[in-house]
């Protein structure tokens, strides 16, 4: 396929820009972002390249398995680490700026293997679309002098998915996946069982569902709201369904389920962001 002629400048600006840092190591989640990241780093830098994954209870199942799939396609060098955050109070309590604390124990522990990888500068996967969206993350990207080439060079995440298809990324269409914690509302608590229960509910859902893209959202009181694509209501509300989905999602944990009837949205917690005071259960 052949790249429009901007795109074609800021593949190679992207590419410029990495190949200066000389040596890097990728946040890597194995998401669009961090692989197209990745991929140009293998191309700049070869093996003075190395991904990072990290790895804990808010990682959904199966997120681990598919990121060392996508490294070996790229050919990068690739690691896992533990990661600490749920010894983080500050995180646990799920205040808007959880993500801050998140990142900030992913990018400590990253510096901690600067010497021992032996990698110059840290690069995540924001892209130019990130700007403007409620990312408590980014403030750690800036303490910790993480570079973030895809949004520098200005590539947004259709200009992400579009170079990413080109370099044959067999994660160029996956939906966007965040970790398991930005399914729990600001206020409750994040705990390891809560985030299990999240990812088994979301798997139960894909299965009977048979799509890729959707939310449980776990609210106050161990309300389950569900999002998922309006294509697929009509599916959800099927008796046997509704009835088997509420019946597996209350044998979870949950106490009640509900269906949000606006659809699955990206983020949809972040409504919410303005309220300064939440009590945590």
């Amino acid at each position: 396929m052949s790249l429009p002629p901007p795109l074609l400048e800021k593949r190679d600006r992207l590419l410029a820009r990495i190949a200066n840092c000389g040596s890097v190591g990728i946040a890597f989640s194995g998401g669009v972002d961090s692989s197209l990241v990745a991929k140009a780093a293998r191309i700049a830098c070869g093996d003075r390249a190395i991904a990072f994954t990290a790895v804990s209870d808010s990682l959904a199942a199966g997120e681990r398995e598919s990121a060392e799939t996508v490294a070996r396609r790229i050919g990068i060098r690739h690691v896992c680490i533990e990661t600490r955050e749920f010894q983080n109070s500050d995180y646990l309590k799920n205040a808007p700026d959880r993500c801050y604390f998140c990142k900030d124990e992913l990018y400590d522990r990253l510096d901690a293997l600067r010497e021992q990888y032996g990698f110059a500068v840290l690069l995540n996967g924001a892209n130019a679309d990130d700007r403007g969206d409620h990312r408590p993350g980014m403030r750690a990207a800036r303490e910790h002098a993480v570079d973030s080439p895809l949004l520098e060079v200005g590539l947004g995440k259709a200009d992400v998915r579009e170079l990413a298809r080109d370099w044959d990324l067999p994660v160029w269409d996956k939906p966007a996946s965040p970790c398991l914690s930005s399914r729990i509302a600001y206020g409750v608590a994040v705990t390891p069982e809560r985030l299990s229960r999240v990812d088994a509910a979301e798997g139960l859902l894909r299965e009977l569902l048979g799509v890729s893209e959707l939310r449980v959202r776990h609210e106050h009181n161990d309300l389950a709201r569900l999002e998922v694509p309006l294509s697929a209501l009509p599916r959800l509300v099927e008796e046997r369904v509704r009835d088997e989905v509420a019946r597996r999602l209350r044998a979870l944990g949950f106490r009640y389920v509900t269906l949000d009837l606006e659809g699955f949205r990206s983020g949809s917690l972040n409504a919410v962001v303005d309220l300064s005071e939440l009590r945590i259960l």
